[in-house]
């Protein structure tokens, strides 16, 4: 029997917006600043931030999720599981077109999933359970898994699967169509023009499979590479939205405070950007457990959200996001504690070699970061040098393990099987990536608490195998976590429902309009 998850109908309810006394108005333009420039836009070939932000409203995924990370129609207009948890049967939306007039189906569902697992990391990843793709008719798709995947229903938002055309990419290079540079989709926008080093435009798709939406004519999204020059963009009407990162955060409380400026720290609750310090476990001071330890007490988290990130974001109990399911804050351990550390460092038999602090090169912020733990460890007793770094040398550095101590910030993706196992599973001990478990941490209690709790079904399994693995970790120490960051999204007050999901201006074009 095939248990119904959800209805259509959650849609309407889930998009109530903050201007529910007025009806949307359609018509306008959207400035908005992208930072950096998106090397490219084709989201089944690149996954950073800036081409998810722009293609996520190009492209479509079968679902999108809540503020909560309960799944919303897309694509997909219903769906169901098994009880055994093997089985997903989606049906399609009837009327969704490509940008160049061709029917979406389910063919398209089955070639992307395809076309995914050979170009796009992470979708490969989570689909490694599925065993089949099947279309019963084309509007009918089923996903039938090998074994359960707990987190299998977090997996169809735009940047993790998203929707490719089969017509446009069946039989081609992937990496050299060259529909890769003028991207065609589902979405809410088509892409209209790209003027390198200035501004990407899309403009409205009037052919949406969502009646009446959207309503905004044009997008501009804006390329200003110096961050001062951003936060005048915004000062002086250039620009109407600054997206969650694109400033320092040290402007961030100016420019919300502008007159007729809005801003919220929603839209991040798929990602959950989670801070930490990787701790080399392979060589040196840090390999030692009790050292480790004395580096998480000797960080003053506190201070870093108050005076270095201006009040946002909040100090890290330990590997899973406060947003992530299944985080435990009993698991916490480390609060602000020198005393304890320089005890601990006695206990490790530190002797007082240099120890090298790696920033992320990520801007101001993260430079005055490092300097504040550069004191908070030497006060400590711990002699640390700050190694200075463009990003390509961070990403060279942290990948071939030519570090003691290094910045960070990874997402979570909302389950603990999406996003938070890579860095502690030994099987993710791999050169060459900055992502994985780059601190060569590595136990077997751990890889298997991951393992099962990816392949058990329903919380009643999952929650008590995730809760004892974060109190393993906590006390392991493999890296010392900081902040559960937070990237506020400013806007002009005029702008509204831009943010109405998990995953924000990534997909919140759809819904959003201006009041003219």
């Amino acid at each position: 029997m095939l248990k119904t998850i959800v209805a259509g109908t959650v849609l309407s309810l889930a998009l109530a917006g903050t201007a529910l006394a007025q009806a949307p108005k359609p018509g306008g333009i959207a400035n908005v600043v992208i930072q950096p420039e998106p090397p490219g836009l084709m989201l089944a070939m690149l996954q950073n931030g800036p081409t998810q932000m722009v293609a996520g409203n190009i492209y479509e995924g079968l679902l999108r999720y809540d503020f909560a990370l309960k799944p919303l129609p897309g694509l997909a207009e219903s769906w169901s599981m098994s009880e055994d948890g093997k089985t997903y049967t989606f049906k399609l939306v009837k009327n969704a077109t490509w940008h160049d007039g061709k029917p979406f189906t389910a063919d398209d569902v089955i070639f992307s999933v395809e076309l995914l697992r050979q170009t796009h990391p992470r979708a490969r990843g989570n689909l490694a359970k599925v065993a089949s793709v099947t279309a019963p008719d084309p509007y009918t798709v089923v996903f039938s898994l090998s074994e359960p995947f707990g987190p299998f229903m977090g997996i169809f938002e735009v940047g993790s699967l998203p929707m490719i055309p089969k017509h446009i990419y069946a039989g081609t290079d992937y990496k050299t169509n060259p529909a890769n540079n003028t991207p065609i989709g589902t979405g809410p926008y088509m892409f209209k023009e790209w003027k390198k080093g200035s501004y990407i435009r899309l403009v409205k798709n009037p052919n949406y499979h969502v009646a009446g939406k959207p309503y905004l004519d044009e997008i501009y999204w804006h390329v200003i590479p110096d961050a001062a020059a951003r936060a005048v963009a915004f000062e002086t009407g250039k620009v109407d939205i600054l997206p969650g990162g694109s400033v320092e955060n040290f402007d961030v409380p100016r420019l919300s405070k502008i007159k007729g400026a809005c801003s919220t720290t929603k839209g991040w609750e798929f990602f959950s950007p989670h801070s930490w310090l990787w701790l080399n476990n392979r060589k040196g001071p840090t390999a030692n457990k009790a050292f480790r330890q004395a580096v998480s007490y000797a960080l003053d988290r506190d201070f870093a959200r108050d005076v270095v990130w201006n009040g946002l974001g909040k100090p890290a109990t330990g590997p899973f996001s406060s947003s992530v399911r299944y985080h435990d804050p009993k698991a916490a351990k480390y609060s602000y504690d020198p005393a304890k550390a320089k005890a601990l460092l006695k206990e490790a038999g530190y002797k007082g070699e240099t120890v090298r602090l790696l920033p992320l090169p990520y801007g101001e912020t993260w430079q005055r970061w490092a300097e504040a733990a550069k004191q908070n460890l030497e006060d400590a007793g711990i002699k640390v040098e700050l190694v200075a770094t463009d990003v390509a040398g961070w990403n060279q550095k942290t990948s071939d393990w030519d570090y003691d101590i290094a910045f960070t910030y990874l997402y979570q993706y909302g389950d603990p099987a999406l996003g938070v196992g890579r860095n502690y599973v030994s099987s993710q001990i791999a050169k060459g990536s900055p992502f994985n478990n780059v601190e060569g941490y590595s136990n077997p209690s751990v890889d298997e608490a991951f393992a099962k709790g990816a392949v058990a079904v329903g919380d009643d399994q999952r929650r008590p195998i995730y809760e004892a693995v974060q109190k393993t970790l906590v006390e392991d120490a493999p890296v010392a976590w900081l902040l559960e960051l937070q990237f506020p999204t400013i806007t002009r007050c005029k702008v509204h429902d831009l943010v109405t999901t998990g995953i924000g201006v990534n997909d919140g074009f759809r819904d959003a309009w201006i009041e003219r």
